[in-house]
């Protein structure tokens, strides 16, 4: 494999490690024992989750585009 997929590679499974773990850490705030919510926010949560992911897939078939989402509820 060239330098560059190796670097893709490194780069790509840690930072999906990351996001994977913080997908977790959003599904630890369901504890009604510990937090309370209501449906409107998690509906924006997980739209937010959704558009993320559209968002890459979109990138990786047209790199050229660039858009910078900051999520708040």
């Amino acid at each position: 494999m060239s330098e560059k997929h190796d670097k893709f590679r490194e780069l790509a499974e840690g930072r999906t490690n990351k996001a994977l773990e913080a997908i977790v850490r959003l599904g630890k705030l369901s504890n009604r024992q510990l937090y309370e919510w209501d449906d409107g926010e998690v509906r924006k949560i997980v739209k937010a989750l959704k558009e993320a992911v559209s968002d890459v897939e979109r990138k990786f078939s047209s790199p050229k585009s660039v858009s910078e989402n900051r999520f708040k509820l």
